[in-house]
């Protein structure tokens, strides 16, 4: 019972934690995950109890809802139309990087073994995107670039740990040769994809049980853990396996699902993912004493050289090969990305340019992934504890170094994301759903019905109608929007004001009404839903 309580106690106060860095971070613009890995770190010299990750449950239990909901907020046809470049970095680079580091640990560091350093540099080798896109979101980055680094950290796990385990079966004398190294992964890539179709397939045919909000959330809560188990349990990559059934998932979220349990699932996963996020960069932080206690054996030359050469590996052979890949001619290319329906050039794959590269090179902020895929080498591993180190100060380094300076080099490179074109593509969809609407209401019109009906499609359209004029008005606006910026339309912003207010006030007055005994609460509940679901519609309040 004494270890129960101290274990919740842990838990309220690393949420405390959690909330607290979010606050400080909203009001300092510095990011939530460098902070938190700090005062992990802070923490774990304090007298008391101290968590040890446990790989097996970081692999098993946070990673696959962080991917899952990761992915189910990406784009599938963006990411298909950047293929090339998504493949580039979260398969060429990461087996890049791990055999470089592979290669530097065996010719340069004391008694180390190539399988060795090969499993450390997959373990260093895919970035965690979260700290990158909080940041690059907050810095205004282009769409383009979230989804490159949305699309990368999405596929690097699945190669990492299938290389890891390759090379943690080379290192025990197994049967090792090129041919088979290449054969395992494609197997384990290619059935990860099978297994997270087949969940993604399985979720959709439970499609009548997702109309109840409480059911889809139940149903969206367990489907990363299927597919991830799906997958392991058939010796294929459940990395890849969450992330498939994701994108899929997420795709077609707007064809199957209702609105009310998009509306209510959504909530529960960005309170999932904030938790999760936070805790896992408090772990990071945590994990230094363990870390440092296990270097005793190694001499400092050893561990000097030994982190030469995993930062230099890590640190400078992903903006050489950003360099190298954009400079080659985009038909040596893979073809994958391009949408043969698409006859627009412009929505095509574009090279990056340099600044946009030199953006992408600073975003390799690695995460909580590194540490887990490091602390699975099994006991009697070759350097396990040196591997251990370097794995921990190369997620430091590039979390807090590159955490903190990311968001002033995308301002200072002068990227940011084109918001008059979004607001414009927005709106012109917007108009299209509203005359798409109008065009059904002209068919309802031409059948039998009676002076009700008549009256009901009357009202429906002059309401439609004037939504229409409103979104023509707001893009007339736009169109001649001389800078990249949204303009502020003054008319626009007091009619928000006063929807606002009128919405303050009705809510106050049905509190007053229940206060005085005129209303139970299951009716203030539900008359307050309805308000919210209102300014739910309205843009979110700038930030004083």
């Amino acid at each position: 019972m004494h270890h129960a309580e101290e274990f919740l106690l842990f838990v309220l106060a690393a949420i405390g934690v959690v909330i607290l860095v979010r606050w400080f971070s909203e009001r300092t613009g510095l990011p939530a995950a460098a902070i938190l890995a700090l005062v992990g770190i802070g923490y774990a010299y304090l007298p008391g109890p101290n968590i040890v990750i446990n790989p097996d449950l970081i692999l098993t239990f946070l990673l696959p809802p962080l991917l899952y909901n990761a992915a189910l907020d990406s784009s599938l046809i963006d990411i298909r139309r950047n293929m090339r470049t998504v493949i580039s970095l979260s398969v060429g680079l990461v087996i890049a990087t791990s055999l470089l580091v592979g290669a530097g640990f065996s010719l340069w560091v004391t008694g180390a073994t190539l399988a060795a350093g090969v499993a450390l540099g997959a373990a260093v080798a895919p970035p965690d995107p979260v700290a990158a896109l909080a940041v690059g979101r907050k810095a205004g980055l282009p769409s383009n670039l979230v989804t490159l680094i949305q699309g990368e950290g999405l596929l690097n796990d699945a190669t990492a740990l299938t290389i890891l385990t390759v090379a943690v079966g080379a290192a025990r004398g197994e049967n090792f040769t090129f041919t088979n190294a290449v054969g395992v992964f494609v197997l384990s890539a290619a059935g990860g994809v099978v297994a997270g179709y087949l969940v993604a397939r399985l979720v959709r045919l439970l499609r009548p049980m997702r109309t109840d909000p409480l059911t889809a959330n139940a149903l969206s809560l367990a489907t990363p853990f299927a597919a991830y188990l799906l997958a392991e349990r058939v010796h294929v990559s459940g990395v890849l396996a969450v992330v498939v059934a994701g994108l899929i998932i997420g795709h077609d979220a707007p064809r199957y699902a209702t609105g009310a349990s998009r509306l209510q699932t959504s909530a529960v996963w960005r309170l999932i993912d904030f938790l999760l996020e936070g805790v896992v960069f408090l772990l990071i932080g945590i994990q230094l004493p363990a870390v440092l206690a296990e270097l005793s054996r190694y001499e400092t030359s050893t561990i000097a050289i030994a982190l030469i050469i995993t930062l230099g590996v890590v640190l400078l052979l992903r903006p050489l090969w950003l360099m190298i890949t954009q400079l080659l001619p985009r038909s040596m290319h893979s073809r994958l990305g391009e949408d043969p329906a698409d006859d627009q050039g412009d929505r095509r794959e574009q090279a990056l340019t340099a600044r946009e590269s030199t953006a992408m090179s600073w975003a390799g902020t690695r995460g909580v992934i590194s540490l887990a895929a490091v602390f699975t080498l099994p006991a009697g591993f070759p350097d396990r504890e040196l591997l251990h180190f370097c794995a921990f100060v190369v997620v430091l380094v590039t979390l807090i170094g590159q955490g903190l300076t990311f968001g002033p080099l995308v301002r200072r490179l002068g990227l940011r994301a084109n918001r008059a074109d979004e607001a414009r593509e927005r709106n012109q969809a917007r108009s299209a759903s509203v005359q798409a609407a109008l065009d059904r209401l002209e068919e309802i019109q031409l059948q039998q019905h009676d002076h009700v009906e008549d009256h009901a499609i009357a009202n429906m359209k002059q309401q439609l109608e004037t939504r229409l004029q409103r979104y023509r008005r707001r893009l007339d606006l736009l169109e001649k929007a001389e800078s990249d910026q949204v303009p502020e339309s003054p008319q626009y912003e007091a009619a928000l004001m006063v929807r606002r207010a009128v919405i303050d006030a009705q809510r106050e007055e049905l509190l007053r009404w229940r206060d005085a005994g005129s209303l139970n609460d299951e009716g203030l509940r539900v008359l307050e839903r309805e308000l919210d679901h209102e300014e739910h519609l309205l843009p979110q309040r700038r930030s004083s």
